[in-house]
């Protein structure tokens, strides 16, 4: 069986590479930094003129009418280009948004789809992180939650607990103050709610999804983010010449490598396969996003670990671009949910599926 992307799909990968290549390159980002602003608002007026937040939203909702493995391979382009714009939580906003028929909030996702509004997502996979007092849809959180991306700038906030799924108007309430962080291509802060009025827009179903979905997106980025660290590091082991010879031809650079590329063609088959059970609805989709989120959350540390090791001391340096890509993976790792996590869910699912009688998958 081909489980490579259809023609089309590569097609968008491509299109999607010389767009990020044009207003997403090293210079792009550098000078993006400089400004200390939250996101590139030039490249995001970009992604939203092309379409990028409504790709796996319906056509008769506003979308593009495509589906999470065209997200997929977006966002995998996204963390290969380090692009500091708040992209993930645009798509799981939308998810939830422009989807249900049953929420009254299409103008909430057309501003989301149209770019005149952000979301943040704050997530939390822990019972009692945040509690909810209120009837039917109107009430009130109380918590703390994250660190989550984007809430510095965003109109509103996403809050995705276990038992459900609720929406916080940034703009009314006030936003976060930035914090610092490591990962300085995009604004990280906390959240915290002190009986802020909120709207229940989803149930622990929706949640679920919500937590599937972000465990796929996170991975797809250190997938990309691994590829390009990979392609980094063999480009450098090429040209970089010891005792004479290029460093490429010594043994263990060799076989540091090697071990880049079997864990980044790892990552994606997992990925890849993830996002097509989430697209075609697969039955157990949500167990093959956890896989996905386990296997890309280890392996990305070995190929970060391998290319700082591969490129020696210069790797450390400000001026390389590789510090870029293991600050931004070490967020995408812990962000809805590390390997740790995962392994619990899977433990779990598989346990009720086996008690029950299901299919594992």
């Amino acid at each position: 069986m081909d489980f490579d992307l259809s023609v089309d799909q590569s097609a968008l990968q491509e299109e999607a590479r010389r767009f990020l290549d044009r207003y997403s390159g090293p210079e792009q980002v550098r000078a993006h930094l400089a400004t200390g602003a939250p996101y590139d608002v030039t490249l995001w007026g970009a992604m939203v003129e092309q379409g990028w937040p409504a790709v796996a939203v319906a056509d008769d909702r506003g979308g593009l009418g495509l589906g999470w493995v065209e997200a997929v391979v977006l966002i995998e382009e996204v963390g290969r280009h380090t692009a500091p714009v708040p992209y993930i939580p645009q798509l799981l906003a939308l998810d939830v948004l422009a989807t249900d028929p049953a929420i009254d909030s299409t103008h909430l996702a057309a501003a989301l789809i149209a770019g005149t509004a952000t979301a943040a997502v704050a997530w939390s996979g822990r019972h009692g992180a945040v509690t909810w007092e209120g009837d039917g849809t109107r009430g009130t959180l109380t918590g703390r939650l994250g660190p989550l991306e984007g809430a510095t700038a965003a109109d509103m906030a996403v809050v995705v607990a276990p038992h459900g799924v609720f929406l916080v108007d940034l703009a009314a309430v006030g936003r976060p103050k930035p914090e610092p962080a490591m990962d300085v291509t995009r604004s990280l802060s906390w959240l915290t709610l002190d009986a802020t009025p909120a709207t229940r827009v989803g149930d622990g179903s929706v949640s679920a999804r919500l937590g599937a979905l972000g465990a796929l997106a996170t991975s797809a980025e250190l997938l990309g983010g691994s590829g390009r660290v990979l392609e980094l590091a063999t480009a450098y082991a090429k040209d970089r010449v010891q005792f004479g010879a290029p460093i490429g031809s010594f043994q263990a650079v060799k076989h540091r490598c090697a071990d880049m590329l079997v864990d980044v063609e790892g990552m994606r088959s997992a990925t890849w396969y993830a996002a097509w059970a989430a697209s075609t609805g697969e039955s157990g989709w949500e167990m093959a996003a956890s896989t996905a989120k386990v296997w890309c959350a280890e392996a990305s540390k070995r190929v970060m670990a391998s290319g700082l090791q591969v490129h020696g001391g210069i790797g450390f340096t400000w001026e390389h671009d590789l510090h870029l890509f293991i600050k931004r993976a070490q967020f995408s790792q812990l962000d809805f949910g590390d390997a740790n996590y995962h392994r619990g869910t899977l433990a779990t699912s598989l346990r009720e599926s086996v008690l029950a009688g299901r299919d594992v998958m």
